[in-house]
C-alpha cells in the first residue's frame, strides 16, 4: 500500500473527531475508489458525435429487406440443408 496525504481545515478535523467510531481512512480510500470508477466509466462512452457518424455509416451500408421475405424460414432452409 502507498501513502497518500490529505489536509482538511481545523473545523473539518474537529467535526471528525466527534465520530472517532468511523473509519475515517477507509471512508477516504472508499471515496477515491468511488469516483475513480465514475472516470473510468466516462472514459469509456464513446463520443456522441462518433456515435452518429458511425449510425450514419452503418445506415448507409444497410441493404433493405426484400419484400415477403421471411427469416424463419430461411434458417429452417438453412438448418436442414445442414441436415443432410
Amino acid at each position: 500500500m502507498e501513502v497518500v496525504s490529505v489536509k482538511v481545515d481545523k473545523k473539518i478535523k474537529e467535526r471528525m473527531q466527534r465520530f472517532s467510531n468511523i473509519n475515517w481512512s477507509q471512508t477516504i480510500r472508499s471515496a477515491i475508489e468511488s469516483r475513480l470508477e465514475e472516470e473510468e466509466l466516462k472514459d469509456r462512452h464513446l463520443d456522441l458525435k462518433e456515435l452518429r457518424e458511425a449510425s450514419k455509416i452503418a445506415e448507409s451500408i444497410r441493404k433493405p429487406v426484400p419484400e415477403g421475405w421471411d427469416s424463419a424460414a430461411e434458417i429452417r432452409k438453412w438448418r436442414e440443408a445442414r441436415r443432410r
